[in-house]
């Protein structure tokens, strides 16, 4: 759900004085003397570096929701090794598919998408966002690809739709895929 511009300023202005307030205090602790005015300094120049970071356009984000949901039509779909779809795929064929849908061409095979779009840190993924996983046959390599459809940045979990064995399905990063996971490309970054 989209903040409103007003909301978001209201949210900005609020984790601004809290991040205030949290230096005020920190700052108060230490027996040091340094200026006021060097403290707020410090202040605004971490919150306005934290405040810079690109944000996504709305119409960004709109092409994303109907990214994923295309993405979710296809729940239930058969898993079957090469298939790039639309009635079977296999992992990096359901990725290239639904992107191609809204006129991304990106790779149909995992390792080659790995190489493609802007890295993203696992606690900085955004829905849309493809995640890269080993896999039992690829060794220490790219062997699975999905697509982010929510993340946590705080905790850096998240959930993605990908086709697995058991065909296109919405998974938790969780259990097996943990140790498996490699890292995270953006196709879409306006």
């Amino acid at each position: 759900m989209a903040l409103t511009a007003t909301a978001q300023t209201t949210s900005h202005q609020a984790s601004r004085r809290a991040h205030n307030d949290a230096h005020k205090e920190l700052m108060a602790g230490n027996k040091a003397r340094i200026d006021k005015t060097v403290i707020s300094d410090m202040v605004s120049k971490d919150v306005l570096v934290r405040e810079q970071a690109p944000s996504l356009s709305a119409e960004s984000s709109k092409l994303i929701d109907d990214l994923l949901a295309e993405g979710r039509s296809h729940i239930g779909k058969r898993y079957v090794h090469g298939a790039k779809g639309p009635h079977a795929f296999d992992c990096s064929g359901f990725t290239s598919y639904v992107y191609k849908q809204f006129g991304y061409n990106i790779s149909p095979a995992s390792r080659m998408q790995y190489n493609e779009g802007k890295e993203v840190d696992r606690k900085d993924l955004r829905k849309g966002d493809l995640v890269f996983f080993t896999s039992p046959k690829s060794g220490k390599q790219v062997g699975h690809v999905g697509i982010v459809v929510s993340a946590d940045n705080e905790t850096g979990n998240f959930k993605f739709i990908h086709a697995s064995i058991r065909g296109v399905k919405i998974s938790d990063f969780e259990g097996y895929y943990v140790p498996r996971y490699i890292g995270a490309k953006r196709i879409i970054e306006d």
